[in-house]
């Protein structure tokens, strides 16, 4: 990701911040994550209140997640592929905190998976999130991931590598 794109993810997310009437500065940091690398846009928390940033995370991520998928259509919008890039918006920790969650709910699953011999479903995870845990356990040559089910109902199905599966 170019210098210019991170710049114009700050200028973006900070427009975003004033129209919804909670202005605040945003610091760009270029970070891999799960073998990802994703330019980190950070909200700068000290101007809000306590309530602003519970709304702009909302339950359980759900807000940050949508405005983080906002960010990501409209700043990759008519770029060719290989001139996107991913955007990743962190506010008060909670991206950092997530991730090490879901990090444990992949390395949990991968367990219980080799223990039983039988395939498990994660549920109430986001798309972004089962790409996530996709990710952690590709390297895992004893098990495979794939998604299951419809949205709102999606599933993420880890399983062993021995059984057939669908595709993620």
């Amino acid at each position: 990701m170019s210098d210019r794109q991170e710049q114009l993810g700050q200028q973006w997310l900070e427009e975003f911040l004033k129209l919804a009437n909670l202005p605040a500065p945003i610091t760009t940091e270029m970070k891999e994550t799960f073998s990802e690398a994703s330019c980190w846009l950070t909200i700068d928390d000290s101007a809000l209140k306590p309530d602003q940033i519970e709304a702009l995370i909302g339950t359980q991520g759900v807000a940050l997640d949508s405005i983080q998928y906002l960010a990501n259509s409209t700043l990759n919008l008519g770029r060719a592929e290989d001139q996107q890039g991913a955007y990743t918006i962190e506010l008060a920790g909670y991206r950092q905190r997530r991730q090490q969650e879901l990090l444990e709910i992949a390395n949990q699953a991968a367990e219980e998976v080799r223990q039983t011999g039988k395939e498990i479903e994660i549920k109430s995870l986001s798309s972004a999130e089962r790409r996530q845990i996709h990710t952690i356990l590709k390297e895992s040559a004893d098990l495979a991931t794939y998604s299951r089910g419809q949205e709102p109902d999606r599933r993420l199905v880890v399983q062993p590598a021995s059984l057939d599966g669908e595709s993620a």
